[in-house]
């Protein structure tokens, strides 16, 4: 019997890169059944819970092997998030070797797919005699502007980096955007730091691989993608040596997890059609005390339902991120608030079926961190979002979904205290749910959940994008 096409996809660590590549994986297989993926998966600690539900119901043709465990003593304290991903691959290169060459002596492996922050990974592929592919678990506009910094660094002064009241404009970009909503390495760091040229590194590898598998569909990103392509011919004088594969939107299909689903659903059943506000901050997102209080009371002012996933607050936004909470969420909530609410909204702890919960007919609006994946099961559901980012590219998400798409509003933040007071959290919220602009808004955002569904239908544009890579992967006969 022939031996299936194999392809290795080395994620960096943490959910939000775990369940796109897996979700990919499986539309893969999906339509080209002859593929096998193997997902290396660099750890910094023991598999979450939520990880071994994912791994143990991947279906026959998707295998997982988790790396040997990296020493958190082994990284520098106090580090960035990306920093700690991204190290976290490095130091779990000897590990990944050991796999890869396990891998191709029993399979025919034909490829090496990393995400942005396994980029280390990439010059594996050449040891391996492999093609190459970076999987984007960001939008194509972030994308965009991660393949601009180079030359933006080079021609540009440190006031890019140091300040945050000037806006940059780069190819695809569809509007000008604020230097302070740029992602986390640029804005938070200044160009002297490992963590601006690491992330400068990153970026400039995106054009040493073999192609970029995009989760967006091209009536959602057309500018975005069609800059990265253009740009290509630029630098190769017509002929493209990255070609650029849109996807999406590859979303879940239900949620990995059933805490909290009985209770979601069945509240949501007695609820009208489009009344009801979901509030989640994704998979890490956690927010300050103070924060906390503030979203409170702006639901109560806002007199609209809504369905609120609470974790305990943090002053570190992506706390939750690597690490579980002990403590119950709810007892963090004003005194009072749950019974003064018992009428208008649902308060559930740490985990919400948001798959579920955003198709739901009663759901109709969903404040959002703006995580790549959040926005995209919001757009695939029809759902109009407020956008509230909280670290990484979210606030280049906001700005596309508020700025660009215009199926959002964002959030004013006080100067003075640097929260998002009570007032401004219920005029933003009656804003999404009720007049003249939630009904431009919800029609945006429902047109774009038709296109997203055409773009994944048999000849849609996203169908086609993966069989021309699928082709492309086939016609790899071992010497790539």
């Amino acid at each position: 019997m022939e031996r299936k096409t194999c392809i290795a996809m080395v994620p960096c660590p943490g959910l939000s890169h775990l369940i796109p590549i897996v979700e990919f994986s499986k539309r893969l297989i999906l339509e080209h059944p002859n593929f096998q993926v193997t997902i290396l998966i660099p750890t910094l600690g023991p598999p979450t819970p939520s990880t071994k539900e994912i791994l143990d119901t991947l279906p026959p043709s998707i295998d997982s092997t988790i790396l040997p465990q990296v020493n958190l003593q082994d990284l520098p304290p106090n580090i960035h998030l990306a920093t700690q991903m991204k190290l976290t691959v490095k130091h779990s290169l000897p590990s990944l070797q050991q796999a890869l060459t396990s891998l191709s002596s029993r399979t025919h492996l034909v490829a090496l797919v990393c995400d942005l922050f396994s980029s280390d990974a990439l010059p594996m592929a050449k040891k391996f005699n492999l093609l190459s592919y970076f999987f984007s678990t960001s939008g194509a506009t972030s994308l965009a502007f991660c393949l601009s910094l180079p030359q933006l660094d080079q021609r540009t002064t440190s006031e890019f980096i140091v300040d945050t009241t000037k806006s940059v404009k780069f190819p695809g970009c569809g509007v000008p955007f604020h230097v302070e909503d740029l992602p986390d390495p640029v804005v938070l760091f200044g160009r002297s730091t490992e963590t601006y040229k690491a992330f400068l590194r990153v970026c400039q590898r995106l054009s040493m691989a073999d192609g970029v598998i995009l989760n967006t569909f091209t009536d959602l990103e057309d500018d975005a993608i069609r800059a990265m392509e253009e740009h290509q011919r630029q630098l190769t004088n017509g002929t493209p040596c990255v070609y650029y594969y849109p996807v999406g939107p590859i979303i879940q299909t239900e949620s990995r997890s059933q805490q909290n689903e009985s209770k979601c659903i069945s509240w949501l059943e007695n609820q009208p059609k489009n009344s009801v506000l979901f509030i989640s901050f994704g998979s890490g997102g956690t927010l300050s005390h103070d924060q906390l209080n503030e979203i409170a009371f702006g639901l109560e002012l806002s007199g609209h339902k809504f369905l609120w996933v609470v974790r305990v607050p943090n002053k570190v936004s992506s706390s939750a991120y690597f690490v579980g909470q002990k403590d119950d969420p709810l007892d963090y909530l004003p005194r009072g608030f749950l019974e003064r609410v018992k009428g208008q909204g649902l308060v559930v702890p740490s985990w919400a079926p948001q798959v579920e919960v955003l198709g739901h007919k009663s759901t109709g609006g969903f404040l959002t961190h703006c995580g790549w994946s959040s926005v995209l099961e919001g757009v695939v559901h029809g759902v109009p979002m407020i956008a509230w980012p909280l670290f990484a590219e979210q606030k280049m998400n906001a700005t596309t979904i508020c700025g660009v798409l215009k199926v959002a509003v964002r959030p004013r933040v006080d100067g003075e205290s640097g929260l998002v007071k009570r007032e401004e959290v219920a005029r933003v919220i009656k804003v999404v749910m009720e007049g003249d602009e939630s009904l431009h808004m919800r029609k945006r955002v429902e047109s774009l959940s038709v296109k997203a569904a055409r773009a994944m239908s048999e000849h849609g544009s996203s169908t086609k994008a993966l069989s021309s890579l699928a082709l492309k992967l086939q016609s790899c006969n071992g010497k790539c």
